[in-house]
């Protein structure tokens, strides 16, 4: 592969987190702008999460089409055009409609790059592909806090991040003759030719359906931990809110550092031994949380549940070559990349209405019970293809 490649590849991964924490942070500034109530936001994320499901389930198609790197470079362009749609959007309707791009362009360029690198690299490079995420993901709010300091508001800072974006788009546009020569050289090395597998075909291959699961209970728990991990707190143990914002970030702080080590650890551990590591840590995590009452377990809980969430998701889209085959690598895991979204779309709604009508506490037993059905899932895939394979 040309060298220069994959710090482009890491740098478009940071630009795929930098617009995911922008709704949530801008959306108290946002909607008392565009005029639209409180629980609206929900209106624009799902909106979102339909486009990135959309797109990813066509990238296999697409790339056929385009190749990885213009559908990279288009899918960060649409994401571009829709941030500064945000911006200079009037009402809350227009903002729905430019959450159509928004969601279009992050769901193919995920699926395209994830099994690029899956199929082009060693493991430990998908783990510091999603320890890139993170540094996106973190700097966007960051960026978007300082500049709503200021005038410019929550407009400005969408503005600014469109700005980054349209200055990576500039980046991938010079790099499109490296896309070429990666083909170039995948191909003259004798790799199996990827190609589009019809959805039906795909769930037919031996532990697709536990895979599938398995990634929506992944997203499942990362996305109710990061929504419902304050309320949670503030809910049931009686911490106040501006210090229980303050202790979810350590959640993500766990995911950020626990990928980078996990890329170290992929030297010397396979990637389903790395995978049930990170069950194990989530189920410490949990019993932690269930045992202790205070501030501290509280704290020490979801370090470990991030911890615990960092090494499985890259590992399972490190292994989805492997696991089954690479000629349907890239359908499959446009595949899961939906399942994903799904997961991560549908699931703190139910965790919310639970917390709120149900039990305040139960934020622990829900990530228990959805960790118990994932660890479970990727035994049976590693088992299935494991036959299948011999």
């Amino acid at each position: 592969m040309p060298p220069m490649l994959l710090p482009i590849i890491y740098l478009a991964f940071v630009s795929l987190g930098l617009p995911d924490g922008l709704l949530g942070a801008s959306w108290p500034q946002m909607h008392v702008d565009l005029g639209a109530a409180v629980a609206m936001q929900g209106v624009i994320s799902m909106i979102i999460a339909g486009g990135t499901i959309v797109s990813s389930l066509n990238t296999d198609r697409l790339i056929a089409k385009l190749g990885t790197g213009k559908l990279t470079l288009a899918s960060v362009a649409l994401t571009a055009i829709a941030l500064f749609g945000f911006a200079s959007s009037p009402t809350f309707v227009t903002t729905c409609l430019w959450a159509i791009p928004y969601g279009l362009g992050a769901g193919a360029v995920d699926a395209a790059l994830n099994n690029f690198v899956a199929t082009h690299y060693a493991a430990r490079h998908m783990n510091w592909l999603h320890c890139s995420w993170g540094i996106g993901a973190s700097a966007g709010p960051l960026v978007l806090g300082a500049v709503m300091l200021t005038s410019a508001g929550w407009r400005g800072g969408y503005l600014a991040i469109g700005l980054a974006q349209a200055v990576l788009v500039a980046v991938l546009v010079a790099a499109l003759p490296l896309w070429k020569k990666a083909r170039i050289a995948h191909e003259e090395g004798g790799a199996t030719e990827t190609r589009p597998v019809p959805k039906a075909e795909l769930i037919r291959l031996p532990g697709a359906k536990y895979a599938l699961v398995g990634f929506l209970c992944y997203c499942a728990i990362e996305s109710s931990c990061g929504l419902w991990g304050s309320t949670f707190m503030v809910l049931d143990r009686g911490i106040d809110a501006a210090t229980a914002a303050t202790l979810v970030s350590l959640f993500y702080v766990g995911i950020a550092l626990g990928r980078f080590v996990s890329g170290v650890l992929t030297l010397r551990m396979g990637g389903e031994a790395l995978t049930r590591l990170g069950e194990a840590l989530i189920a410490a995590g949990v019993v932690v949380l269930l045992v202790g009452q205070g501030m501290v377990p509280t704290a020490v809980g979801l370090l470990l549940i991030g911890l615990g969430c960092a090494p499985i998701y890259p590992q399972m889209i490190q292994l989805t070559p492997k696991r089954f085959g690479e000629g349907a690598s890239q359908s499959m895991m446009g595949l899961q990349m939906a399942c994903a979204y799904v997961g991560s779309t549908f699931f703190p709604p139910l965790t919310g209405l639970i917390l709120d009508n149900i039990y305040a506490g139960a934020l622990p037993w829900i990530v228990g019970c959805l960790v118990a059905v994932m660890a479970f899932c990727m035994m049976r895939v590693d088992r299935s293809t494991a036959v299948e394979r011999s």
